[in-house]
């Protein structure tokens, strides 16, 4: 366990109260009933004909000054209606009321019982306020106020609480009728509500005290325990052998619509504030986070069989019980700084040596459990969901380390952010920007995949050569095509990016890479690695790499002799040779010598298993035949002559329609009805051929003329039992053939043939 792991949950239990200084929100309620003398029972939403009348049988409030009470709408603009005129009831309200005390004074950290005692009720009309205040203390024991904010539209009345150098906003707007609004906060905080912009702001106040207590009570004051805390974080940032985060987990529980440090109940408000205080004292960066684990694996019975009901979502959980865990993944999510600012992390990973205390779940019940029976050869399982609040925090000197752990989604948009920043500041900032770009470069290199799979739509590694080179940052460019591109991290997407990289490293050592990504992914890559080098040709600057080098390494490991065929990881296929990569080869060694070209050739021609002619030389060929440039190519004349060659040789070949219904026999099947069949294919007297048998009799004969691609059309005559599968001989073989000679003869003349 590292030592910040236990020291931070120590400090943090010395807290003196485990509330805040202030509490609030929305709730809905059975709504009391409210009567005021001179205006009647009051409607929610309070209407504005209603509101007026408020108004009119209120008086203006005053407000403390020293040991006085003065009358200065200056400083307080509201009208009071006294308690003596109004009576609250309803057959909840006492309940409601006292639950809600209750869950107020827990938020301030209150656990004794409290009583809350009906002060006033104040209405704000337009223009209403009341300036920064503290509350006297009414009544013995009186320890926080209460306030109630019933159903009404209204705009502005915001209630700003403050203490310590902290600052709570309530923007309380209830409307619906089933609604209220709250705000609890300790006497001595100070606390203003803002102008009320339109409509009328109805509120309760009441006076919360402690039940059958003379004592009062202060706002929590954590100053010594944040400076506490800031000595452990400092100390923390300058330590080698400590986790580059801490996540400290909540004991309330929070939705994801509800996670915001606004909304932090009880001690969770207290420890949230002392880390927020703490953090930046000590420069670290602070969030509140929802903390997962998921884990599966085997279960085993319990032997506790129990009648299933099969209208029920679980499994019969009390017949099993976890045996083994065999996956576990521990992910932060819902990412809240303490301003409420979007963070733009996506799911970050965690390690269990960085919860705070490490033991924190163990005792936990998980929030989701589901226990799956055996299956087939798999035995019973199960899967099962542990989620809490927490605060993660880091010290700001590994912030970028810290990033690099939520991967290329995360740390890709913020180096691009980076390097937009670099290029366009001033020159003050240009180098801190680079160090911090660089640094971030090195640890995403360090955890980069060297996987040699990658998805078709993977670009993130030419993303990042593409940043390096905005950045002109040569240590990072050959540090990643050494250890990624030239070791099987390539793939044809990345050819732009590398080109350009390489032409921001020496001569010499561009070679150097140059070849070694072609002799190390031609096998895998071989239509990539010929686009490579094309455009190592056509690139402008001759600091690219010395092109012949490129291309003879790429004519040494070409496919075709299987002496030289290259070993490939299991998972990797061999790369299929297409048309387009000849032109590409040839179009390369023709530009940078004829003689690479001639061996290039030499090679094609001499593998025609590998470079088939009909799928590989002759499209090639064709593609030439529409450019100019290539009709002086030596290497292209010979590829042009032998396409011919190929082309001529199959029209040469005789081509008649059949004279009899004599056909070819393909099939090699030797069973009793398939040798039936090869007989009457042969037979030049014969057209149709049927076979009277059982389904699986027939199905076989299909598959066998399907297989060896026989001049037959097939059909079954479904009369009488079994049915009949009826063979009628067509001239497939000869369409096919003269399909072929149209086609070769147009490809020889595109040829100039």
């Amino acid at each position: 366990m590292s030592s910040i792991a236990a020291a931070l949950p120590d400090c943090l239990r010395s807290v003196e109260r485990p509330g805040d200084f202030c509490v609030g929100g929305l709730r809905e309620i059975f709504m009391p009933t409210i009567d005021v003398e001179g205006v009647g029972r009051i409607a929610f939403p309070l209407p504005a004909a209603q509101a007026e009348r408020l108004v009119a049988v209120a008086e203006a409030a005053p407000h403390g000054r020293g040991e006085e009470t003065v009358l200065d709408r200056d400083v307080r603009r509201t009208w009071q209606i006294d308690p003596r005129r109004i009576q609250i009831g309803g057959r909840s309200w006492e309940t409601t009321l006292a639950e809600l005390v209750t869950d107020a004074a827990r938020g301030l950290g209150v656990e004794e019982p409290v009583e809350a005692d009906f002060y006033k009720l104040l209405v704000y009309d337009a223009g209403s306020f009341f300036l920064n205040h503290r509350d006297t203390e009414k009544t013995p024991g009186m320890f926080a106020t209460l306030v109630i904010v019933l159903p009404s539209a209204h705009r502005g009345g915001e209630l700003v609480v403050r203490h310590l150098g902290r600052e709570v906003m309530f923007d309380l707007h209830p409307e619906d009728p089933s609604e209220i609004g709250f705000a609890a906060f300790y006497a001595d905080c100070l606390h203003e509500v803002r102008p009320v912009i339109t409509g009328h702001r109805l509120i309760l106040v009441y006076n919360l005290r402690f039940l059958g207590k003379r004592r009062s009570l202060r706002a929590p004051d954590y100053r010594a325990v944040e400076a506490h805390v800031a000595d452990l974080l400092r100390g923390w940032a300058g330590a080698e052998d400590e986790p580059d985060k801490l996540i400290v987990p909540l004991e309330h529980a929070y939705t994801p619509a509800e996670l915001s440090f606004d909304a932090l109940k009880g001690a969770d408000a207290g420890v949230a504030s002392v880390l927020i205080e703490a953090a930046a004292a000590a420069e670290c960066d602070l969030h509140l986070v929802l903390v997962s684990i998921e884990e599966s694996g085997s279960a085993e019975h319990t032997g506790n069989y129990r009648r299933r009901r099969w209208d029920r979502d679980d499994e019969g959980d009390e017949e099993f019980e976890v045996a083994e865990v065999f996956d576990r993944s521990l992910t932060l999510s819902a990412w809240r700084r303490p301003d409420g600012g979007e963070v733009g992390f996506h799911d970050f990973p965690f390690d269990e040596e960085e919860l705070c205390p490490p033991d924190a779940f163990e005792d936990q019940r998980p929030d989701e459990q589901h226990f799956h029976e055996a299956t087939g050869n798999e035995g019973a399982s199960f899967d099962r969901t542990y989620r809490r609040a927490g605060l993660a925090l880091w010290p700001r000197a590994r912030r970028l380390a810290v990033l690099n752990q939520a991967g290329l989604g995360a740390t890709l948009p913020h180096l691009e952010d980076l390097v937009r920043r670099w290029e366009t500041s001033n020159t003050e900032i240009r180098s801190q920007l680079w160090r911090e770009a660089d640094e971030l470069s090195r640890y995403m290199l360090s955890s980069w995949s060297r996987e040699t799979w990658r998805r078709e739509d993977d670009t993130d590694a030419g993303r990042m050569l593409d940043l390096q080179v905005r950045l002109r940052n040569a240590a990072r460019i050959d540090e990643f095509v050494a250890e990624l591109s030239a070791n099987g991290h390539y793939a044809a997407s990345d050819n732009d990016a590398i080109v350009r990289a390489a032409a921001l490293l020496p001569r010499r050592r561009a070679t150097d890479l140059l070849v070694e990504i072609v002799r190390r992914n031609a096998a895998a890559h071989l239509g990539a690695c010929g686009d490579l080098l094309l455009r190592c040709v056509a690139a402008t600057t001759d600091s690219i790499g010395d092109a012949a080098k490129i291309g003879a390494a790429l004519i040494d490991v070409l496919p075709g002799d299987p002496a030289k065929r290259a070993k490939l990881d299991p998972w990797t296929r061999p790369a299929s040779v297409r048309p387009d990569f000849v032109v590409d080869l040839l179009t390369a060694t023709s530009k940078i010598d004829a003689g690479l070209a001639a061996r290039a050739i030499e090679h094609l021609l001499a593998w025609p298993r590998t470079y088939t002619p009909d799928a590989v030389l002759v499209p090639a060929a064709l593609a030439f035949a529409k450019r100019g440039e290539s009709t002086a190519w030596p290497a292209i004349g010979r590829l042009r002559e032998a396409a011919l060659d190929h082309l001529r040789g199959r029209i040469a070949l005789p081509l008649e329609t059949p004279r009899d219904w004599s056909r070819t026999n393909p099939l090699k099947c030797t069973c009793d009805d398939c040798r039936a069949l090869g007989a009457f294919l042969i037979d030049p007297n014969q057209q149709q051929w049927r076979l009277r048998a059982a389904q699986n009799r027939r199905t076989h004969v299909e598959e066998s003329v399907r297989n060896a691609a026989c001049d037959l059309d097939l059909a079954t005559e479904r009369r009488g039992s079994p049915h009949t599968l009826i063979a009628t001989k067509n001239q497939a073989s000869y369409e096919r053939r003269a399909k072929q000679r149209r086609q070769d003869l147009e490809h020889v003349s595109a040829l100039g043939g």
